[in-house]
């Protein structure tokens, strides 16, 4: 026999399966369920103290809204980051934070550099018990002291902007690969020893590039790997 359920069970049903579509709808937005991970069932039902069922329909609405993929033989996950967007956002902050860099580096004073090295040690220091949205913060404010001073407003306005525009995609980079936070304190080190030794703007404007570059390239090897 088919089970006749009350109007009452019904919006029972339906009310949790929205506080379940919230629930994670708020965790994905604020990175605390990163792009792939996983999504069980069963330990978000307990989580949330009701069935899989509200669950699972709350999964099939962030799916249709693309924030959930489903994948044979793993599940439901949290859905990965466009490619072509993070691409295109990628190579856009190399150019424009590599030449607002080298043109600021002039006007950067000691005490700019003790900042950006104590920054530095931070992330360095983060590596053993690693946080990928705090490393991200410190991140973002070593480059701010770099290219703050850059006297080209418009190019500081352009390189702040596209942050913006990467919004969650920078989290995510260090969450699918935290192998290459490692690798990039080590390039913040080498460009600061740029800047300290005088570099030519050609020669500190690479480095900036292709730090960017680097984070583009180790991101979207893994992706592909793990496609």
């Amino acid at each position: 026999m088919t089970e006749v359920r009350s109007p009452e069970a019904s919006s029972e049903s339906q009310s949790k399966a929205q506080r379940a579509y919230e629930w994670l709808k708020e965790r994905i937005a604020s990175q605390k369920l990163t792009p792939g991970y996983r999504l069980v069932l069963s330990t978000i039902a307990r989580e949330l103290d009701m069935s899989v069922v509200p669950v699972r329909e709350a999964i099939r609405r962030l799916e249709a809204e693309g924030l959930v993929t489903f994948r044979r033989n793993v599940g439901a996950q949290v859905a990965m980051v466009d490619e072509d967007r993070y691409r295109y956002s990628m190579e856009s902050l190399g150019i424009l934070e590599g030449a607002a860099t080298a043109l600021a580096a002039p006007h950067l004073t000691a005490e700019d550099l003790a900042h950006a090295r104590e920054l530095n040690d931070q992330m360095t220091a983060s590596l053993e018990d690693f946080d990928p949205h705090a490393f991200t913060e410190t991140n973002r404010a070593f480059h701010q002291v770099l290219f703050a001073k850059c006297p080209n407003l418009r190019m500081t306005e352009l390189v702040a902007a596209e942050w913006e525009r990467l919004g969650h995609l920078r989290d995510s980079t260090f969450s699918f690969v935290p192998g290459r936070a490692r690798e990039s304190v080590a390039e913040h080190a080498e460009m600061l020893d740029l800047i300290e030794r005088g570099a030519d703007v050609v020669a500190l404007e690479r480095a900036a590039r292709a730090h960017r570059h680097n984070t583009l390239k180790s991101y979207l090897a893994a992706q592909r790997q793990a496609q």
